[in-house]
């Protein structure tokens, strides 16, 4: 008997240990949007407001149409990196950003990448792993996205029974 108190014990603490865990995912999506989101808008808008610059290095990594995504990269950190520090189309804003951070890794990293090992030492690496993090588990309750669909739930739900 003594010992299946025990065992319940261990089983109650760590299910209330599991409980704050699950507590914990909103704060965390939070931070990792924020980091990544406040990132990519100081970036873009220093990008903005030197496109002649971005074009300039875009061209000597090689990049096709070095102007046109000077422009588009710039753009999409500024834009993405917005709507990730609002909560706003969280998950579609990160999918832009992989692909500006694959790019990165594939264009101006390329001469440092001699295997996966190296990926582990990229900023780059890390920045795309957070914005998969955040494309798979969405922006967390704090966030925009979490208000409107809550809110929409609620239209839909007083809409229903009404009619």
């Amino acid at each position: 008997m003594a010992n299946d108190a025990s065992t319940n014990l261990w089983i109650s603490l760590g299910d209330r240990a599991l409980s704050l865990v699950k507590r914990t995912d909103s704060a965390a999506l939070l931070l990792a949007r924020l980091t990544v989101g406040v990132l990519f808008v100081s970036t873009g808008w220093g990008k903005v407001n030197n496109l002649a610059k971005v074009t300039d290095f875009f061209t000597e990594l090689g990049i096709p149409m070095p102007g046109f995504n000077a422009v588009l990269a710039s753009y999409t950190e500024l834009v993405c990196g917005a709507l990730l520090v609002i909560g706003l189309a969280s998950r579609l804003a990160a999918v832009p950003l992989v692909i500006t951070m694959v790019v990165a890794i594939v264009t101006a990293k390329k001469s440092e990448l001699h295997g996966v090992p190296d990926l582990f030492g990229f900023v780059e690496w890390t920045y795309l792993v957070i914005l998969v993090v955040i494309f798979a588990l969405g922006p967390g309750k704090i966030a925009l996205d979490a208000l409107l669909e809550r809110r929409l739930r609620s239209a839909a739900l007083r809409q229903s029974a009404q009619g």
